[in-house]
């Protein structure tokens, strides 16, 4: 039997995908796009700025300008990527039958877009028009109208609780291998019963009378012993805190990632590793993404552009400051991070800020990562150069935008496709270790 031909589909985006992603339109396949006008309104009040959404808002603007050129928007255009369907602008916004505007009360953008999309099911019966948008409560509104409504799911992995966590607990091993370990520093990884093992994944080795730590050193394909070593007196306290930094002055990987909720110590070892490491690098930065309060722009917080910005950047000198206050301003390593944030040795800045610079023979920590998007991690890591090493730090469940979540968010994503390569390591941080107080608010609050 001749294979049934599927239904064609119509995605109709919402400008918060746009914003998630500006390549967004390539992402369906062969079926058509459609973006509503309301939605090109939108972005035009977003392309001035320096944070990644303008960014995202002017690459569509300039994707769009070059398609335009083929035909005009309001007909379907074949869009540049081999296998994709067409693009076009809905210009109507007004259906005949359901019309969100008068449904909901409200001329907003948002039931402007929703009618764009009920519009494009009346003149295309023959098709299944499904809304696109990072909006929840624009996905909810849609199918109380009856028009199917997804979240964008490109970036987005399947079960962020099975996350790998970077580390392997083996129980009951021969003291023979463990003693091994602390005699000659290495064994092979059939020796502990592992087999294909991960590139820098670490393990805690253990029996009823003895344990070790180690990690699976991929350039001397073995497994070697991970020593408990402090960073500017800043000292692991617990197993992953040791993996953390190990991977952190690891010179051999060049990119790694922190997960933890707060109090675990991700900023601080990752600032106090970097600081012990700066001999190789020319500078550090260490950068955190703007996420504004309330989702309010920054623009109403009262001041210059350095008051504004002071309250998102506090919690990195503050852990620069704890690192410092080690040490007396007398003791030269006092002096040294004093003289390093003098000479911009040092630079702590809003990721945004970054933009444009050369990342290369430099330890660039950022901070909050799980603020991210997929895209914007990506463009990140591709602009590394020659002798950089990028830290990311974040807790996967802890996001402060509105349209991301543990699943989409581009720490979780990175995290998930990028665990069985020899450059890079990962350790899950589990143990808060900033106060006993802490630790009960995260457990039972």
């Amino acid at each position: 039997m001749p294979r049934k031909k599927s239904q064609k589909k119509i995605f109709v985006l919402d400008t918060s995908v746009i914003l998630y992603n500006h390549n967004a339109i390539n992402s369906f396949d062969d079926n058509d796009v459609v973006i509503p006008i309301t939605v090109l309104e939108e972005l035009d009040n977003f392309k001035k700025g320096n944070e990644t959404k303008n960014f995202e808002a002017r690459e569509f603007i300039r994707i769009m300008d070059r398609l335009s050129a083929k035909n005009t928007l309001q007909n379907w255009i074949k869009l540049d990527f081999p296998k994709s369907g067409k693009i076009k602008v809905c210009m109507n916004e007004s259906p005949a039958q359901l019309d969100a505007v008068k449904i909901f009360g409200d001329e907003k953008p948002d039931h402007r877009i929703l009618n764009a999309a009920l519009m494009m099911r009346e003149e295309h019966p023959e098709a299944k028009v499904i809304l696109v948008s990072k909006d929840v409560n624009l996905r909810i509104k849609a199918k109380s109208l009856n028009l199917p409504a997804e979240d964008f799911e490109t970036g987005k992995i399947k079960d962020v609780d099975s996350l790998y966590s970077g580390k392997t607990v083996l129980e009951n091993i021969d003291p023979a291998i463990i003693d091994r370990l602390y005699k000659a520093g290495l064994c092979d990884a059939a020796d502990i019963g592992i087999k294909n093992p991960i590139p820098n994944n670490y393990f805690i080795i253990r029996n009823e009378s003895s344990s070790v730590l180690a990690y699976y050193n991929p350039l001397l394909d073995k497994i070697e012993r991970v020593e408990k070593r402090p960073a500017f007196k800043i000292l692991p306290r617990n197993a992953e805190q040791v993996f953390a930094m190990h991977a952190i002055t690891n010179k051999n990987v060049k990119l790694v990632t922190l997960q933890g909720v707060a109090g675990t110590g991700k900023t601080l070892l990752a600032l106090a590793g970097a600081l012990d490491q700066k001999r190789y690098f020319k500078q550090i930065y260490l950068a955190r993404p703007i996420v504004p309060l309330s989702n309010k722009d920054i623009g109403y917080l009262p001041g210059d552009i350095k008051s504004k910005l002071n309250p998102y950047m506090e919690p990195l000198w503050d852990n620069l400051k704890f690192i410092q206050n080690q040490y007396n301003e007398k003791d030269k390593e006092y002096k040294q991070i004093s003289d390093a944030l003098e000479s911009e040795k040092l630079v702590i800045t809003p990721l945004a800020y970054i933009r444009g610079r050369s990342i290369s023979n430099i330890c660039f920590i950022v901070d909050e990562a799980q603020n991210l998007t997929p895209h914007e991690v990506k463009t990140i890591i591709t602009r590394a150069g020659e002798g950089t090493k990028i830290i990311f730090t974040g807790d996967v469940y802890q996001i402060d935008t509105p349209y991301l979540d543990s699943q989409s968010n581009g720490l979780s994503y990175l995290i998930d496709k990028i665990k069985h390569h020899g450059i890079y390591a990962h350790i899950r941080l589990e143990k808060g270790e900033r106060s006993e107080l802490a630790n009960l608010a995260n457990e039972l609050l």
